[in-house]
């Protein structure tokens, strides 16, 4: 007895909707991706704040004159006497003179209509002298520098100030650097295991990079650049001369590391 192809087809449906019923059900999150044995690059950062303690002070002196050895004589005069200045204020400050320089001073020449080659050129002659030194004064004594800086500007001009963090007290402020910025990746590892849904009790440390070395890393803002001023040609100095006004400010220690972490 022959059976009719509608019959086949609705035996045929019938069974394969039997088996797809005994076909287990597929896990749930089986469509997201195993993070089992993932290797996580994670950058961190950290830094601490800190008022300065330490100014560096440039002072200079300049003379002109026609006779080079005049002027030479004055800016040397001038030098020491600043020098004893700033010694007698402040002791414990680290002086260090350098940046002896002398220029001559050539005339305005106005523009001259070309000249025949058989005109030699007329060699310019100096009509005066520049003659300078600077003195680099390093000091602690915060409290006293407008003190200090207003009596060696009786003989010297400030050319520079620039304030910042003492060796001492940057090697202190190293520990809490330090563990800021691994507090830093311990907080993005958390961050990350969240993400992925993975405990963050699976997550293994397996490099750290202080220096952020690795080609995985670019190149980091340097620390921040120290507070600078700078005053303009100092005038006659009177008998009384004002103190300068400072303001010390603080620096930013920064620091970065990149850590290498692996998910079990």
């Amino acid at each position: 007895m022959k059976l009719s192809k509608s019959l086949v087809a609705a035996a045929l449906v019938l069974a394969f909707q039997a088996h797809a019923q005994t076909m287990p059900a597929a896990p749930a999150g089986a469509s997201q991706a195993s993070t089992v044995g993932t290797l996580v690059v994670v950058p961190a950062f950290g830094e601490v704040k800190h008022a300065n303690d330490q100014a560096t002070v440039t002072f200079a002196v300049e003379e002109h004159d026609k006779d080079k050895n005049a002027a030479a004589a004055r800016v040397n005069r001038k030098m020491k006497e600043g020098t004893d200045i700033v010694r007698r204020a402040d002791p414990k400050a680290e002086l260090k003179t350098m940046g002896y320089y002398t220029y001559p001073v050539y005339p305005e020449v106005p523009p001259m209509p070309p000249q025949p080659a058989s005109v030699a050129p007329v060699k310019p002659v100096p009509i005066a002298w520049r003659v300078g030194q600077y003195l680099e004064v390093k000091t602690s004594n915060l409290a006293e520098l407008p003190k200090t800086a207003a009596a060696a500007q009786k003989v010297l001009q400030i050319n520079n100030v620039q304030f910042g963090l003492s060796p001492e007290l940057e090697k202190r402020l190293d520990d809490q650097r330090i563990a800021a910025t691994y507090r830093n990746l311990n907080e993005r590892i958390a961050s990350i295991a969240r993400a992925m849904g993975r405990p963050q009790g699976t997550a293994v440390i397996e490099t750290v990079d202080f220096e952020g070395s690795g080609n995985y890393a670019g190149d980091g803002a340097a620390a921040a650049a120290p507070m600078m001023m700078r005053s303009s040609a100092m005038k006659e100095a009177a008998d009384q001369m004002p103190e300068p006004s400072f303001e010390p400010g603080e620096t930013t220690l920064q620091m970065r590391l990149v850590g290498k972490v692996r998910f079990k």
